[in-house]
């Protein structure tokens, strides 16, 4: 199993494309985020899934929850494997969306519900009326997501492992995955390919690091080196 999901922040379907048709041997899957989604549209998510390597759409949506199921449901009949959704709209706006996606796919894609944002930790939090600690906060919004269906939770490497301890059965992607020698850039809570692992990911979403790199499809070969060298010794 390869678990790198690579984050295709580019502007353009040809540039992902051609990201894509490089990298699809050596890498799990391809993320589509709202840069791309905004710029081409969804018909994006189509021309991946063409590829044949599974599409995780990361439009973090968070509406009433008729809006959100309809979203999803387009997404899921382009080929979409995952599409996320706020776990802080709600256990019913998750609810809908989990059961369109899961229509609309024929059964073969999950909504992810992300808890909280990389770029945020407490003080941020704080600052819009969120006193409760990080880690109880997460932990709330895993089971509330859990108890409406979706198949996984997008959270912080940090979070990994209280996520898995919850025994909810759910799928953890990470984001925020770094080198060690990388800077943080405008996420907080990062943490290398190896810590991903360890702290019990089980996807990882990794951007810069691969599309950044003078030569993608080496950097890309050595992040699943390291991956595959945690889970061995795990």
């Amino acid at each position: 199993m390869n678990r790198v999901l690579v984050a295709l922040d580019v502007a353009t379907a040809d540039e992902a494309l051609a990201l894509a048709d490089r990298l699809q041997p050596h890498v799990g899957g391809f993320k589509v985020g709202l840069e791309l989604l905004m710029g081409e549209g969804s018909s994006v998510v189509s021309s991946l899934a063409a590829l044949g390597s599974p599409v995780f759409v990361d439009a973090k949506l968070h509406d009433i929850p008729n809006t959100v199921g309809k979203a999803v449901e387009r997404l899921g009949s382009l080929g979409a494997r995952w599409v996320t959704v706020h776990a802080s709209g709600g256990g019913e706006m998750v609810r809908v969306a989990a059961e369109a996606l899961n229509e609309s796919s024929g059964g073969t894609a999950g909504v992810l519900a992300v808890t909280v944002l990389t770029s945020m930790g407490e003080y941020e939090l704080a600052e819009i009326g969120i006193d409760r600690p990080l880690d109880e906060l997460v932990s709330s919004l895993a089971r509330s997501a859990s108890a409406a269906g979706a198949e996984g939770v997008v959270c912080a490497v940090t979070e990994a492992r209280l996520v898995q301890a919850l025994g909810l059965g759910l799928t953890v992607v990470t984001p925020g995955i770094r080198s060690a020698q990388a800077e943080a850039s405008d996420q907080k809570r990062v943490a290398s390919p190896a810590a991903a692992i360890r702290a019990g990911s089980d996807l990882l979403v990794v951007g810069r690091p691969i599309t950044g790199a003078v030569d993608v499809v080496a950097a890309a070969i050595a992040i699943g080196e390291e991956i595959d060298a945690a889970v061995s010794a795990t």
